[in-house]
């Protein structure tokens, strides 16, 4: 417990009266730390901190590595930086040794700069220090950065940047035919195939697969063990929070993604309804600190790798599934969640194929965003997902145009998003319209946009508009791609899992009924987009993969005692 004399005996707190000591005393924690303890992590809601003994290291993520910044001494304040700020924790801290720490909250730390005008300006003080301290940190630390060398018409350049963003890799796209840009691009790789990927160490990747560029820039590719509690297939927002929730409840666990964590909710350039996140964040910033948190408690998460295969337990209810991954690569898991999600529905055009990534882009593309800076650009679409790449590509675009089969988009747009579109000058909402062809041949060069309409007499009419445009985004839906799962586990007529009540009980094995997210394979779990009516919202889907762990545990629990 902290008390008033440990205060008195403090330098900091040398100029407060005994009344403020005795009311700070009152607010502060007292916390313990064992050598190797967390106190606040980056990004973590920030307080304010004295150390009474003992020794704390700061350290600092930039670049993917951990750089210590300083370390603090008995008596020392800190913690001013976030609280001033309004931001999350800007450093991590962490016991040296075994450590006693006061800890004070915001609204004490505020009254505490209102009393002491001595306690304010050395609080001040120490903040631009610190600031002094991160800048040098972010001028000194070398950046090592990735350079992708391609043509912005080459398919495989726009599926590497994507590949790279995607997965929080910093690189610097060079496009050859920018003059401003080629300029910076080596002869010897100018000259060369592309596209082509410089390494900070300055190896060169011809025309990589997407695997072997994760290999190359640290991302983890072969899963460590052959056996584990559970096995996540799919790393959206459902995948993810099962991770994040079974590794820190000791489970040990897995996480395979075939492209980049965070799955079409990673594409999202701004969600603004996520409970927590008041001016929103982008489906990437969402992604990455999920990814984190998850790695942090101990999950393996392996990404560029997919099941191809699931073969349920001989015994129903009891032993191992087995999970063969592309490759041949064969793991068991005790249980195994299912939160694939859904893949953009191609457009049923022709040419829509051989256009795709030529023009033609299925969801956000956020990395084509800078290719459209005075552009007219299309978007295909209406619910939330068009709306938000709408508001991001506006940033960019001379205009954009969002394309509605439709009479109206509330229906299936929140309304945050119609209000925000309908405030944007430069973007148009197009009615009961359908793409009726796309032109080009080695590139998207333009449209056909069927406008249908009705006259007074409701006959119905429709007239054809041919417009100019190497920029269009496809947001007409998705379907569950779950035809490789073992024929014993139930879906509906669209690919879309069964779990829990909607499983028949013809196809369960086990005199029991199903848990609530269960498929009718025992310990296999559906969660998120992939499940059968599931709420297509990334709430949802976070809720039903941490809902997921609790079930795994009880499904755990019923194997001992059976």
């Amino acid at each position: 417990m902290i008390t008033s004399e440990d205060l008195r005996h403090l330098q900091f707190f040398a100029d407060l009266d005994p009344a403020g000591r005795e009311e700070l005393a009152l607010e502060a924690a007292d916390v313990c730390l064992n050598a190797g303890d967390w106190l606040i992590q980056e990004g973590d809601t920030g307080a304010f901190f004295v150390l009474l003994e003992g020794l704390l290291e700061v350290s600092k993520e930039t670049a993917g590595t951990e750089h210590v910044i300083t370390t603090y001494q008995p008596g020392e304040a800190f913690g001013e930086v976030p609280l001033l700020l309004g931001s999350g924790a800007v450093a991590s801290i962490r016991a040296r040794q075994d450590s006693r720490v006061m800890r004070v909250e915001a609204p004490a730390f505020h009254a505490l700069m209102t009393r002491s005008d001595a306690i304010a300006s050395r609080v001040l003080r120490n903040m631009t220090r610190r600031v002094g301290d991160l800048q040098r940190l972010a001028v000194e630390t070398p950046q090592a950065v990735t350079l992708l060398i391609g043509s912005r018409a080459e398919p495989g350049c726009s599926q590497l940047r994507d590949f790279l963003a995607r997965n929080q890799v910093l690189f610097r796209w060079l496009d050859p035919e920018e003059p401003a840009l080629a300029a910076l691009i080596p002869p010897e790789v100018a000259a060369g195939p592309q596209p082509a990927v410089i390494l900070p160490g300055g190896g060169v990747l011809i025309r990589p697969t997407l695997r072997q560029l994760a290999v190359q820039v640290g991302l983890q590719v072969h899963p460590e063990r052959s056996e584990y509690d559970v096995i996540i297939l799919g790393g959206g927002p459902a995948g993810l929070a099962a991770a994040v929730y079974g590794a820190s409840e000791g489970l040990c666990t897995l996480l395979v993604e075939k492209h980049a964590p965070g799955g079409q909710a990673g594409t999202s350039s701004r969600i603004e309804n996520y409970l927590g996140f008041p001016t929103g964040l982008s489906g990437d910033d969402l992604s990455a600190r999920a990814l984190r948190q998850a790695r942090r408690f101990g999950a393996e998460v392996v990404t560029t790798r997919e099941a191809v295969a699931v073969i349920p337990s001989a015994q129903p209810g009891q032993g191992c599934h087995v999970i063969t991954l592309d490759g041949g690569e064969r793991l068991q898991a005790r249980t195994v969640i299912v939160s694939t999600g859904v893949e953009w529905r191609p457009l049923p055009l022709a040419r829509a194929g051989e256009l795709s990534g030529r023009g033609v882009w299925y969801g956000a593309a956020r990395t084509e965003a800078s290719a459209t800076r005075g552009k007219d650009v299309y978007l295909i679409g209406g619910g939330n997902s068009a709306g938000q790449a709408a508001m991001y590509f506006s940033g960019y675009a001379e205009r954009v145009t969002l394309l509605i089969r439709g009479p109206s988009l509330e229906a299936s747009m929140s309304q945050y998003l119609i209000d925000q579109l309908g405030g944007k000058a430069n973007v148009r909402v197009c009615l009961n319209c359908e793409v009726a062809a796309l032109h080009g041949e080695t590139h998207l060069t333009g449209l056909t946009v069927r406008h249908h309409r009705s006259d007074p007499q409701h006959l119905k009419s429709s007239v054809d508009e041919h417009i100019a445009t190497d920029a269009l985004f496809v947001f007409i839906g998705a379907d569950a791609r779950t035809e490789w799962l073992p024929e014993q586990l139930s879906r509906d007529e669209l690919g879309y899992v069964l779990t829990g009540s909607d499983v028949s009980k013809d196809s369960w094995p086990l005199s029991r009924d199903p848990l609530l997210l269960e498929t009718s394979v025992p310990g296999i779990f559906a969660a998120g987009d992939v499940r059968h009516n599931s709420v297509k919202r990334v709430a949802s889907g976070v809720g039903e993969g941490s809902m997921t762990v609790a079930l795994v545990h009880h499904y755990l629990g019923l194997q001992q005692q059976a």
